[in-house]
């Protein structure tokens, strides 16, 4: 039995748009390590390849060597370099995600309550994990609480959600209680949604932050909690260590550095020591 030539067409259409070439992969391996420091395994073409396939549309290239050449040769404009970054930067996150680290600042909190205090939550994304963080400061020292939270990622897409504070009803990891206590519920065409308090967004500065940035100056004076969960897996052994060595100069002395479960620091003795469930002190 022949295939119908309907059966053929179909076919046509299935195959990709644009080639993604061995060469290709390797560029863009290297220029996101350069510029975000994330390592891609090898393995990840297809995520590439279904990420940037749009940017390609978007930009009217015909073909992945071209885009790259583009940005490579100069000729793309800075919001395109953000736009790579954003598209190959992951973003997996819920409210009190790893509840026991929440659990475990409350108790942070009430030990340093006695003067104000500078958290930096540097894997913001869409905002439910600053937003929690703000969440426990409430209900542990008041609305008044002397606290003040700076929240970066390096995607501006997910930051411009995140300033919103706008989030679905049945929201993965928030419960009634702080439902009700911590969220205006939307009417009529917002039905459906919730949006974080005003006592909450006073409480955070989002800002975009690249940690490969040489310049870490600009974050301001030291902090004394920091966390950065869940970022440091995309990074190599080299891109790890240079990181953990800025962090540390970015922390107070005893300043806390609360990291994500698969990562350890084991390996740096000479700038943090472990406190406790994935939580590291500043040596």
């Amino acid at each position: 039995m022949t295939s119908s030539p309907s059966t053929f067409a179909a076919l046509d259409l299935a195959a990709p748009e644009f080639t993604l070439t061995p060469d290709d992969f390797d560029r863009i391996r290297d220029l996101i390590h350069r510029h975000a420091g994330i390592s891609l395994h090898a393995g990840k073409q297809a995520m590439v390849y279904s990420r940037l396939a749009r940017r390609l549309r978007e930009t009217g290239h015909a073909s992945f060597a071209s885009y790259l050449r583009w940005l490579e040769k100069g000729g793309a404009p800075a919001c395109e370099w953000q736009a790579f970054v954003n598209a190959l930067t992951t973003n997996l996150t819920s409210f009190f995600r790893e509840e026991h680290h929440f659990d475990a600042f409350a108790e942070d909190l009430r030990a340093r309550a006695s003067r104000p205090l500078r958290i930096w939550c540097n894997a913001a994304s869409t905002g439910e994990e600053p937003y929690s963080l703000a969440m426990v400061v409430v209900e542990t020292l008041g609305v008044s609480a002397q606290v003040r939270l700076l929240c970066s990622d390096i995607d501006t897409g997910v930051l411009e959600k995140a300033c919103r504070g706008v989030y679905d009803a049945d929201a993965r990891g928030l419960s009634p209680a702080r439902l009700q206590r911590h969220f205006l519920r939307g009417t009529g065409r917002n039905s459906g949604f919730v949006r974080v308090k005003p006592e909450l967004a006073r409480m955070i500065e989002f800002r975009p932050f690249n940690l490969m940035s040489p310049d870490w100056s600009a974050l301001g004076e030291p902090f004394d909690i920091v966390f950065c969960r869940n970022v440091m897996i995309y990074f190599d052994a080299p891109t790890q260590r240079r990181v953990l060595e800025r962090m540390h100069r970015s922390l107070r002395p005893g300043g806390l550095l609360y990291a994500g479960h698969s990562e350890n620091f084991a390996d740096s003795p000479d700038l943090f020591r472990l406190r406790g469930k994935t939580i590291y002190e500043r040596v």
